[in-house]
């Protein structure tokens, strides 16, 4: 790890005298300074300025596009950019350039650049200007609906322009002044560097404790427990942090400049090479990528849209959570069916090409993807039919609860324990399904009840009325209902009919009023039976058989017992002999 840190500290010391003590030697000046050696890159070997078929290309100095030229006849031009790069790069490094002048020949300008010259005639030294041949302005130059004229006094404006600056650029105080600025920023990209490095392992506070010393540390800090996602965003954020620090860098000076012109060309020029033809279109990697970035920005505008929709005009109507939740899919969908077909036809695909796609993509669905075709379509069928919605409560199978989301392939249930459970929506069309919310979400509740034999009936009808009206959440209309089902086994049975508005409450519901009913009972001295049995056995003609060890320890016992009540005839006799006096 030191290790690390001392060679990009070292790497960054010694770059930046580099570039300082380089740029700033003995002997350098403006004339001598060539940041781009023609044996090293030739921009002629670019296809924007080799290819013939190019209609305009840049004229580029120190990685800046001044203007853009045509071709002419027989001159291409990536021809005619060749020679204006090389007039351009001999007058920045001339000392003697003095400006551009605008002459007209044939009936369009041209272009000259004008240095000024020390004379030696007539032994007088004196300056003297000399015009050395740019470019002739024509058609194919011209800068949107300007005539040759006027563009050609633009062009005079920038080119005077980009060779000024691209002399200041050269002087010993720009480059001292831009090492300076390279030290400080590699210097800042380390620190930064070293502070994600260290977030790896440690929180906030106590990374920047560790990289900046002298700040009050807290001892109480732990390592951060990271995740490996968190962790991967921090490696790609340190990647872009040293990407962007280069970039910067290399756009101070115009020899690196240059280099990013370069590549970025060479980007450009693969990027843009046409990989397919489609519907009589051709299609690069670039137009691709942005045909992909288009759509997917359209799903993102769709989505928030119909979020807008959703929360700010729909639940002002107040019409029902699952008629909004309809109108939101529909809109949802509609806005990407309408940016995919504008998105196509923009890029010139002819939507009557993509049946044959179409036909085979049908009958890919029919064959391999049956079970979503299915969920699909019963999707569908459930948005217009209605039957289950958004805020229902409903039974699928052994599954009751609260559907929370109707898809286009399943639906959200979330039951009664706060469990998400994803129902296919073709079960829901297949099978049979509970909806306690259909139509009307007014819904009776049962509540059986068995009291002992003997009881009041009047007074037990009256305690469980009692106990529903009291409730809060037991509706008065319908009123509550008390019957008397039956007679039996061990207790009268009656059974309490209550209504509520909220079937998801019915568990809670039940509880309430079981926990109120027993208490109105024991008041009212009301008994709640349980189950009483009276088992009967015959032992007549049962055998009875017992284990030999057994048998024989029971029949000693017995012995035993007959012995002690009853004595033998031996010990009756002596026990009636009289014994002899003692003397």
């Amino acid at each position: 790890m030191w290790l690390k840190k001392l060679f990009l500290v070292a790497l960054t010391v010694v770059t930046a005298v580099l570039i300082l003590v380089g740029s700033t030697s003995s002997g350098l000046a403006q004339l001598d300074y060539n940041q781009f050696a023609d044996n090293i890159i030739h921009f002629d070997n670019l296809q924007i300025y080799s290819d013939p078929s190019v209609p305009k290309a840049p004229v580029v100095i120190d990685g800046r596009a001044i203007f853009s030229v045509g071709k002419i006849d027989s001159n291409s031009a990536g021809e005619r950019v060749a020679v204006i790069r090389s007039e351009l790069q001999e007058a920045v490094r001339d000392d003697s350039f003095a400006g551009v002048t605008i002459e007209e020949q044939g009936g369009l300008p041209v272009l000259y650049l004008v240095y000024q010259r020390q004379s030696q005639a007539n032994s007088a030294s004196s300056l003297q200007e000399v015009n050395r041949y740019l470019f002739t302005v024509t058609k194919e130059d011209t800068i949107g609906r300007k005539s040759t004229r006027e563009t050609a006094v633009d062009l005079k404006q920038q080119i005077e322009q980009a060779i000024a600056i691209a002399k200041q650029e050269r002087s010993s105080a720009y480059i001292q002044r831009q090492a300076i600025i390279t030290g400080v920023l590699l210097l800042l990209a380390l620190l930064v560097s070293r502070l994600l490095n260290q977030l790896q392992t440690y929180p906030l506070r106590k990374a920047i404790q560790r990289i900046i010393p002298g700040l009050p540390s807290n001892t109480s800090s732990q390592p951060s427990n990271l995740t490996t996602l968190f962790r991967l965003k921090l490696g790609f954020a340190r990647f872009i942090l040293w990407l962007v620090t280069i970039f910067v860098i290399f756009r101070l000076f115009p020899y690196t400049r240059q280099w990013l012109y370069f590549l970025f060309s060479i980007l450009v020029n693969t990027f843009n090479k046409s990989i397919f033809s489609f519907g009589g279109n051709e299609f690069s990697i670039i137009n691709l990528l942005v045909l992909l970035g288009l759509f997917v920005g359209s799903l993102v505008v769709s989505n928030h849209l119909t979020n807008v929709l959703r929360t700010n005009v729909l639940q002002a109507t107040r019409m029902t959570r699952g008629s909004q939740e309809i109108i939101s899919i529909i809109t949802k969908y509609g806005l990407i069916s309408l940016a995919t077909v504008v998105l196509l036809q923009a890029y010139g695909l002819n939507l009557s090409s993509l049946a044959l796609i179409g036909s085979a993509l049908g009958v890919g669905i029919g064959f391999g993807f049956q079970d979503i075709a299915r969920n699909f379509a019963s999707g569908i069928v459930l948005l217009f039919e209605r039957s289950i919605q958004v805020g229902d409560l409903i039974q699928v199978g052994s599954h009751l609860g609260v559907v929370e989301e109707v898809r286009t392939r399943s639906i959200v249930l979330t039951t009664l324990d706060r469990i998400a459970v994803i129902v296919p929506n073709s079960r829901l069309l297949s099978e049979e399904v509970i909806n306690w919310n259909h139509r009307r979400s007014i819904t009776r509740i049962h509540l059986p009840i068995g009291v002992a034999y003997g009881s009041d009936v009047k007074k037990v009808k009256s305690a469980l009325l009692q106990a529903a009206e009291e409730h809060l959440e037991v509706l008065r209309n319908p009123s509550p209902q008390v019957f008397f089902t039956e007679f039996g086994d061990s207790s009268l049975n009656f059974e309490l009919l209550i209504w509520t508005s909220d079937p998801s409450r019915q568990a809670p519901l039940k509880s309430d009023l079981c926990f109120r009913i027993e208490e109105i009972f024991k008041e009212q001295q009301i008994e709640i039976p349980f189950p009483q049995r009276d088992v009967n056995f015959d032992s007549e003609g049962i055998p009875i058989k017992l284990p030999p060890q057994l048998e024989s320890h029971l029949l000693y016992w017995l012995k035993g017992l007959i012995s002690s009540q009853y004595p033998s005839n031996n010990e009756v006799k002596s026990s009636a002999t009289p014994r002899p006096p003692k003397r």
